[in-house]
């Protein structure tokens, strides 16, 4: 795949379990229109797109009569592949940074190689269990799964807090803020930023 000028993708999911049409852009102004049946991962798709300075567009249905766990999946595995797809050889791009954002009381850290090795590690301890109806364990589930299909190394780590949805949008925050200077063009880079000449 080479470079693309336009660095944006279109995907679209259905399963049995969700229907997800998704479409990103890299190179945004912080748009937005979420629609999902989770009000909070919304929330956090908006947080993550404002702060990264991408487009978003999703709109996904999901069996959450049974619980929000396969919507949250899914989402998160189609916006790692339209990462993935948006970004082509990655030509120019810085393709790592390491990112601090508070949120109030509460301070996350968000690390990214865009590395075509997927990884993810994730330190966060957090006091509840649940943010109104929103499983917290499905964070995890979310940023790996995106890991995963975009194909990079990420590592989260929430120094501390005491707010659950504190300390959750600050990871958003981050990711987002990450990201946008991991995938930014350096005029300084001729080609992929790797010694094997590829990523």
């Amino acid at each position: 795949m080479t470079a693309q000028s336009t660095r944006e993708a279109s995907i679209v999911r259905t399963t049995k379990e969700t229907d997800i049409k998704l479409a990103f852009n890299v190179d945004g102004q912080g748009e937005s229109t979420i629609q999902t049946d989770v009000p909070f991962l919304n929330h956090m798709l908006d947080a993550f797109t404002k702060h990264g300075h991408f487009n978003l567009d999703v709109d996904a249905r999901g069996d959450i009569e049974i619980d929000d766990h396969h919507t949250v999946e899914d989402i998160g595995i189609v916006l790692g592949q339209a990462l993935l797809q948006s970004l082509g050889d990655k030509s120019g791009i810085k393709r790592c940074a390491s990112v601090f954002v508070p949120m109030d009381e509460a301070l996350a850290q968000v690390i990214v190689d865009i590395s075509n090795r997927p990884h993810f590690e994730y330190r966060a301890q957090y006091p509840a269990a649940q943010v109104g109806s929103f499983a917290v364990d499905l964070v995890h589930e979310f940023l790996w799964k995106f890991a995963l299909e975009s194909r990079i190394t990420l590592h989260v780590i929430v120094h501390y807090g005491s707010n659950t949805h504190h300390m959750i949008e600050a990871i958003f925050k981050a990711l987002g803020r990450a990201l946008d200077e991991a995938t930014s063009i350096d005029p300084r880079v001729k080609g992929v930023p790797s010694t094997k000449g590829v990523l």
